[in-house]
């Protein structure tokens, strides 16, 4: 098959792209980096002939709930439009588990993105994703206010972003795949593990920052929500490794 990936230089699309070339498929890249991008649309068309499958990997530049849905909304528009006029026969969204219990900020922006992408013209699916394992090292950067390193106390199923790659590797060739036309797909690690507890491991093995607390409700994102929020139903997807092994050869 030949397959594109929106967010081809990202932290999921670089595995992706891998994953893909390892399974004989044919990549075509869409980044900035590669020269193409998704809000000016300039080139898409072209790129996206003879694509079959587009996976919209892509990430917002902004955790900023307007900034975040201008991007996915009108990323995924030009994709579908694109899409639909090279003829693509299929898209992939990767969106994150718990979202539709969110009313605003960059949750809310990924419900907006995923109807939009689901109202397009080429046939789409949706597979949620809990947390990366290589988030926790993001979300640690985010909260550190000098030696202390606030994170929320929220429990999640993290998952390595290599093994979303293959997750979605797997569902773009799928003989048996159709347009979503009931609950979105969801992939998680196999096993809860805490917020804290996975950042003061990461911190621990990097050696910063010193201590790593819960964060306290005024720059929670997540206070007030059910700690099971970010937890992916029973239906979903499980791979591995845990963070705790995945930690263990991490180049940090």
């Amino acid at each position: 098959m030949q397959i594109a990936v929106a967010g081809a230089s990202g932290r999921l699309g670089t595995h992706l792209v891998k994953v893909l070339e390892e399974r004989g498929h044919g990549v075509v890249p869409i980044s900035r980096t590669h020269g193409l991008d998704l809000i000016t649309a300039v080139g898409l068309e072209q790129a996206l002939k003879g694509v079959d499958c587009i996976i919209d990997a892509a990430t917002g530049p902004s955790p900023d709930e307007a900034e975040a849905t201008s991007f996915f909304t009108t990323a995924s528009r030009n994709l579908h439009e694109a899409g639909h006029a090279a003829g693509v026969q299929r898209m992939l969204v990767v969106s994150i588990v718990g979202i539709d219990r969110w009313v605003d900020g960059y949750g809310r922006a990924k419900q907006l993105h995923e109807q939009v992408a689901l109202a397009g013209p080429v046939p789409t699916r949706i597979l949620r994703a809990t947390q990366f394992h290589e988030f926790v090292g993001t979300l640690l950067d985010w909260g550190t206010q000098g030696e202390v390193g606030y994170v929320s106390d929220m429990r999640t199923q993290l998952v390595s972003a290599r093994s979303v790659a293959e997750a979605l590797a797997n569902l773009a060739g799928s003989p048996a795949w159709a347009r979503q036309d009931g609950p979105a797909l969801e992939i998680g690690g196999p096993r809860p593990e805490n917020l804290v507890d996975v950042a003061t491991a990461l911190a621990a093995k990097q050696g910063r920052p010193a201590k790593v607390e819960v964060a306290p409700a005024d720059v929670d994102p997540y206070a007030g929500a059910d700690r099971d929020t970010l937890l992916p139903g029973p239906g979903a997807i499980l791979a591995g490794p845990t963070f705790e092994d995945w930690l263990e050869t991490a180049e940090l």
